[in-house]
């Protein structure tokens, strides 16, 4: 039953993103977001400061390919060595090795200019939607979905989902104070990873589903 649920959940969280992560694309090609992207970025780089640009920047290493290689691999012998984990780990891999593949994708599709007024930093590339966004939502989403069920006191499941939100979006604000993203990019990255994680977990779901179907008919035959 709980894992018809998840299955479920799964399902109905990955047609919600795509919703929202399509309607953002229509908001950002017919430029009716300019005012609210405009009016963020203004309201973030409003509290610049040289501390404060030494924090974002460190935040957008840790979102970057190189640091979320090292994360991953680290998470991988984690999940395999200490909790035992054997097809979890193919979840794991399709999502993080999914994510910017799907970015790439993406941004080849919508070719949005990446914001040219206050940049702190400077990267090529295109903007709709940010690979920073996506990375960080599907690294700590699938570690969270992963791991939660090994924490089994309620304050360590509270930590758990509160460092996996404070970095997810500690990451995507970090890249609209450095001047590299608009606020849209990064909720579209955030939609587009959740719809590509929600998935993924759908067809874990189901596979782990249908292995408990085949255990129970085994059984029910003994």
């Amino acid at each position: 039953m709980k894992l018809k649920f998840q299955f479920t959940l799964a399902f109905m969280l990955s047609v919600l993103s795509l919703v929202c992560f399509s309607g953002m694309a229509i908001l950002i090609n017919g430029s009716k977001i300019a005012a609210f992207d405009h009016s963020i970025i203004m309201f973030i780089q409003g509290f610049e400061s040289l501390g404060l640009t030494t924090i974002m920047k460190c935040f957008t290493f840790i979102g970057s390919t190189p640091s979320v290689a090292v994360i991953s691999l680290f998470s991988l012998f984690f999940l395999y060595k200490v909790l035992k984990h054997r097809t979890e780990l193919i979840l794991f891999i399709a999502i993080i090795v999914g994510s910017p593949i799907l970015n790439k994708l993406l941004k080849l599709i919508f070719h949005r200019a990446r914001p040219d007024f206050h940049r702190l930093i400077e990267i090529n590339g295109y903007s709709f939607p940010s690979g920073h966004a996506m990375s960080a939502f599907a690294v700590y989403g699938v570690l969270s979905f992963l791991i939660w069920r090994h924490i089994p006191a309620r304050w360590g499941r509270t930590l758990l989902m509160v460092i996996s939100i404070t970095m997810i979006v500690a990451i995507g604000i970090s890249r609209i104070y450095l001047g590299v993203h608009y606020p849209s990019d990064v909720i579209g990255g955030y939609f587009a990873s959740g719809c590509w994680l929600a998935i993924a977990i759908w067809f874990y779901q189901r596979y782990q589903e249908k292995k408990f179907e085949q255990r129970r008919s085994t059984q029910s035959k003994k």
